[in-house]
C-alpha cells in the first residue's frame, strides 16, 4: 500500500512528509543537468554545492521561481527524484498533498498537479501554504478566532488572517529571501565593484543580515571578483550596510503585513492584539524581522519553533486524516 505524502514544493527547499513517518526528505530545490546529454547529475544538497562552480555544459538550476514552475519538464524530473528518495516506486504510487503559494494562478496550480501526476503520483491535491503553516504552528484555526500567519519563503511572502478554517484576509507578494540575496549582491557590486555569487550573498545574509539593529553586531569578510581587474578581492561589510541593502525587500514585507491587517474585520483585529502574529518560513528567520514587524504593527510577533518545517508539518497533519479532510482539499483546488 502506497503511503500518502505531503510535499512542500518551495522555491528554496523541498520537504516531504510521509504518513506515519514524519519528515523523510529535506533538500534544496536545485537540480544539476548535463545540457549536452540532458541527464540529471544531482539533486538537492549535491546540486546546491554546484551552483556557480560548474563548467558551461553543466547547469545547476532552480526549476521554481516565485513559487511557480518555470520549467515544467525539469520540475517533473525533480519531483520524480523526490518521490524515489521518499521510497516511492511505480508499483506503489502515492497520493500527494502539495503546499503551494496562494499567490500563484490557477494555470500554475494545474501545472503543479500535472507535474506531480506525471512524476508518479496517483492523485495530487493542493493546499495553500498559509493554511498549512497555521496548522503546523498549532493555531486554533477551527475556532471563531483571528489567527495571523506571515510566511516568508524563498520567492513569495504571504500574510493571512484565518478563522473558522478559512482565510478571511490575504496579502501575497512575490518577494522573498532570494530577492534579499540579489539585493546584497547588487549592493556589493555597486558600492565595492565586486561580483559575488548567489551562495556568497546568502551566506552574508545569514551571517550579518538583519532587519532591525541589535547590540551584538559584527562585521563580515567578503571575497569576490574585482570587476575592474578580474582578480580576487576581499572587502569588509558591516551589518548597517547589509541592512540598508535589504531595506526595500524588508519594507515590502512589512507593508504587506500592514495591508493584510487593514483588510481584517474589526472583531478579528481585536483577537490579534492578544494572539499576535506568527512568523514562519526560512526568510522569517532574518535577524530582527520579528522586531521590525512588531514595531510597525504594534502587535506581538512570534517566530514559530520550526519555521522551515512548519508548512510541511501542517500538511502532514492533514494527510494523517486524509479521508476526513478530502473535501477541504478539493475546495482548495478550485
Amino acid at each position: 500500500m502506497a503511503r500518502d505524502l505531503a510535499i512542500d514544493l518551495g522555491t528554496a527547499n523541498t520537504l516531504v512528509y510521509a504518513k506515519g513517518q514524519g519528515i523523510v526528505l529535506n533538500e534544496p530545490s536545485v537540480i544539476a543537468l548535463n545540457m549536452q546529454t540532458h541527464d540529471v547529475l544531482a539533486m538537492g544538497h549535491e546540486a546546491w554545492q554546484m551552483i556557480g562552480r560548474t563548467p558551461s555544459y553543466i547547469q545547476a538550476v532552480r526549476p521554481l521561481r516565485g513559487g511557480a514552475i518555470t520549467d515544467f519538464d525539469i520540475t517533473e524530473r525533480m519531483i520524480r527524484i523526490i518521490l524515489s528518495r521518499a521510497g516511492i516506486s511505480r508499483f506503489n504510487r502515492p497520493r500527494v498533498l502539495i503546499c503551494v503559494p496562494s499567490a500563484i494562478t490557477s494555470v500554475e496550480k494545474r501545472a503543479v498537479k500535472e507535474a506531480a501526476r506525471r512524476a508518479g503520483a496517483t492523485d495530487a491535491y493542493l493546499i495553500d501554504q498559509p493554511m498549512a503553516a497555521a496548522i503546523g504552528a498549532g493555531l486554533p484555526i477551527g475556532e471563531p478566532l483571528g489567527n495571523m500567519v506571515v510566511d516568508v519563503g524563498g520567492g513569495t511572502t504571504e500574510t493571512a488572517v484565518i478563522s473558522l478554517g478559512g482565510t478571511v484576509a490575504l496579502q501575497a507578494l512575490r518577494v522573498g529571501s532570494f530577492d534579499m540575496d540579489t539585493a546584497i549582491s547588487t549592493f556589493v557590486r555597486r558600492e565595492y565593484g565586486i561580483a559575488i555569487g548567489e551562495r556568497t550573498a546568502e551566506e552574508i545574509k545569514v551571517a550579518i543580515g538583519s532587519a532591525f539593529a541589535t547590540d551584538d553586531e559584527v562585521k563580515a569578510e567578503v571575497r569576490g571578483r574585482d570587476l575592474m581587474t578580474g582578480l580576487p578581492k576581499t572587502v569588509i561589510l558591516s551589518p548597517e550596510e547589509v541592512r540598508d541593502a535589504l531595506e526595500e525587500q524588508v519594507s515590502a514585507i512589512v507593508d504587506s503585513v500592514v495591508q493584510c491587517l487593514g483588510m481584517a474585520p474589526p472583531e478579528l483585529a481585536q483577537d490579534l492584539i492578544m494572539e499576535g502574529v506568527h512568523l514562519v518560513g526560512g526568510g522569517g528567520m532574518l535577524r530582527g524581522l520579528d522586531q521590525r514587524i512588531a514595531k510597525e504593527t504594534q502587535l506581538p510577533v512570534h517566530l514559530v519553533a520550526a519555521p522551515l518545517e512548519c508548512v510541511v508539518l501542517g500538511a502532514g497533519k492533514c494527510i494523517e486524516a486524509f479521508e476526513s479532510l478530502r473535501v477541504m482539499f478539493m475546495e482548495a483546488d478550485r
